[in-house]
């Protein structure tokens, strides 16, 4: 199954410090732009607002 790997919009194409996201049925799928065969993370809805939460706090 092909992902389809989302990036911010606020991102450039520079290859600046940026991460993308992938729906993964409930879940959501995150990776390193600048790694994306790298190591990927999986959070569902729950974990993944908190995470949101907590960085809009920062």
């Amino acid at each position: 199954m092909e992902l389809s790997w989302r990036r911010s919009s606020h991102s450039d194409n520079l290859g600046g410090n940026c991460v993308e996201l992938a729906q993964l049925g409930e879940d959501v799928g995150i990776r390193d732009s600048k790694d994306p065969e790298g190591p990927k993370l999986a959070l569902g809805p729950t974990a993944f607002r908190a995470l949101l939460k907590y960085l809009k706090q920062q």
